[in-house]
């Protein structure tokens, strides 16, 4: 340059005081005068910036293959931020972060709304060279809240649930979970100014299986990461009535047995009123009520019946039947007299009355076929020794005629002459065999 230092630095500052980026522009091209600034290879580049509301934005105006020659930064009102390494503008929240012949990098703090917009970098070059870079400010949701149509709900009906996020920048957009499952939901927008106010309307029916569980709204926003609230479902259902055995245990309901049973009843709000009946005909003088038990302490057949305990709340009324089949007392069966052995199985579980049936009469049938095995096998050996008794004593008969009247004789053919009945009696000599 060909003007004195002292001038350059007097006249230069005069035009900094000044503020505005035309000044400043007017003075660069009269101090250039007489050199010529080669912007040959020269480029000035830039990014946009996107930035919550109240973080951080960083500006950078970099110059690649620099002459040297001046940068400088202006506002969306083309107000001279910086002018190299010097802050003319009297807003505090731009600080300098990086000053060099290459680039000129300013943060600004506490971003709010009004500072969004474009920002311009300058290059004083011959031609001049100008980019800008834009400032995109998010802000999120200020409030999120749900609303429910009924604080306390009746199992089956539909609710109206609401979920509300106000201004935010950009719209939001709202999800819904009941739970771990995730629902569908109606949203409505209204911008007010440069904010949007996002409702989202969620309808639920609801059974009692939701009582206790959380409805969750989520937001969804580039702004904020897991933003959300929930409220728990109320639901009132009516009871729940399960009848239990308490005994017998295991086996059958016999006549002459006891029998006593337990109901017990789930509900919101807990059930207050609950009773016994017998279904088809009036309950017996002899069955004793007390609470939710119901003992019989002697069975007989006039019990047969359903016995019904109900229980209601301010929801409404439910029941639980118990049929109850009375059968014989077991039958003793005398011990067979051979060594043959039976063995009888009786079911362990029952689950009312009636259970076990089948496997009764099973046991009853292996008991019955084992005696009339046990006698049959007891006859016949009764029959064996009577007829072995009889061939004996017959058998001995025979020979002891056949010898009769030739114990006296001298010789053998004396013997024979002898026999009783000799030959005369031949005809009354006869072998009967049986």
């Amino acid at each position: 340059m060909y003007v004195s230092e002292h001038v350059q630095r007097r006249d230069l500052n005069a035009a900094v005081q000044q503020g505005t980026g035309t000044t400043l522009w007017q003075w660069i091209r009269q101090l250039s005068a007489g050199r010529c600034f080669v912007s040959d290879g020269q480029n000035l580049v830039t990014e946009d910036v996107t930035v919550v509301e109240g973080d951080v934005a960083t500006i950078s105006c970099r110059v690649k293959n620099s002459d040297d020659s001046v940068i400088q930064l202006l506002n969306p009102n083309r107000q001279t931020i910086y002018f190299r390494d010097f802050r003319p503008l009297k807003d505090s929240r731009f600080q300098l972060v990086n000053f060099s012949n290459s680039e000129l990098r300013v943060s600004l703090t506490n971003v709010s709304i009004s500072d969004e917009g474009r920002y311009f970098c300058q290059l004083y070059t011959d031609p001049p060279q100008e980019i800008y870079t834009t400032i995109t400010v998010l802000v999120p949701p200020r409030n999120l809240v749900i609303d429910i149509q009924k604080e306390t709900a009746v199992e089956g009906e539909e609710i109206e649930l609401n979920c509300t996020a106000m201004a935010s920048r950009p719209a939001t957009t709202i999800r819904w979970f009941k739970g771990n499952k995730e629902l569908t939901g109606k949203s409505e927008v209204e911008q007010w100014s440069d904010m949007y106010t996002v409702t989202s309307q969620l309808l639920l029916k609801v059974g009692r299986e939701d009582d206790g569980v959380p409805v969750i709204c989520l937001v969804d926003h580039p702004a904020v990461k897991d933003l959300q609230t929930q409220r728990y479902l109320e639901v009132m259902y009516k009871p729940q009535v399960r009848v239990s055995q308490n005994y017998p245990l295991q086996g059958l309901t016999r006549e002459g047995e006891p029998l006593e049973l337990t109901c017990t009843a789930f509900g919101k709000p807990q059930p207050t009123d609950m009773r016994w009946l017998r279904v088809d005909d009036e309950m017996p003088q002899h069955v004793v009520v007390s609470g939710s038990n119901l003992l019989i302490s002697n069975l007989n057949k006039t019990d047969n019946g359903t016995y019904r305990c109900e229980a209601s709340n301010a929801v409404g009324k439910s029941h639980a039947d118990y049929m109850l089949f009375v059968y014989d007392p077991p039958t003793t069966i005398p011990p067979p007299t051979t060594t043959t052995t039976t063995t009888t199985t009786i079911p362990t579980t029952i689950t009312d009355s009636r259970a076990g049936e089948e496997g009764a009469i099973r046991s009853v049938d292996h008991a019955v076929v084992g005696g009339v095995v046990a006698v049959v096998v007891f006859a016949m050996l009764c029959l064996l020794i009577i007829l072995g008794r009889y061939f004996a004593r017959h058998k001995g008969t025979y020979f002891t005629h056949e010898a009769k009247g030739a114990d006296d004789a001298a010789d053998a053919d004396t013997a024979i002459i002898n026999a009783e009945g000799g030959q005369n009696n031949s005809e009354e000599k006869k072998e009967y065999f049986i």
